[in-house]
C-alpha cells in the first residue's frame, strides 16, 4: 500500500511539473540573438562628441573634475 502511494505521488509530481513549464517559442527571431552595442563603439565603450572612448576614461575624467572643483588636486 505504501509503495502504491509513493508511486502515485511520484507520478503526480511529474504531471504537475510538466504543466508548469512554459512552452518554447515556435519561431526563431534572429533580431533577438544580436546584442546591440551603444553607438557602434564596442563593448565597454561609448561615444562622446563623435569619438569612441572607454567608459573608464569617462569615469576617471569625471572624478578628476570633481576633485579639482573641491580643491583637492588639480
Amino acid at each position: 500500500m505504501i509503495r502504491l502511494i509513493a508511486i502515485a505521488g511520484f507520478a503526480a509530481s511529474f504531471a504537475v511539473s510538466a504543466q508548469a513549464m512554459t512552452p518554447a517559442p515556435l519561431t526563431l527571431q534572429p533580431n533577438d540573438m544580436i546584442t546591440k552595442v551603444a553607438a557602434a563603439c564596442g563593448a565597454g565603450r561609448t561615444r562622446i562628441n563623435g569619438v569612441c572612448v572607454a567608459r573608464t576614461t569617462v569615469r576617471h575624467t569625471r572624478r578628476a573634475v570633481r576633485r579639482c572643483a573641491t580643491g583637492m588636486t588639480c
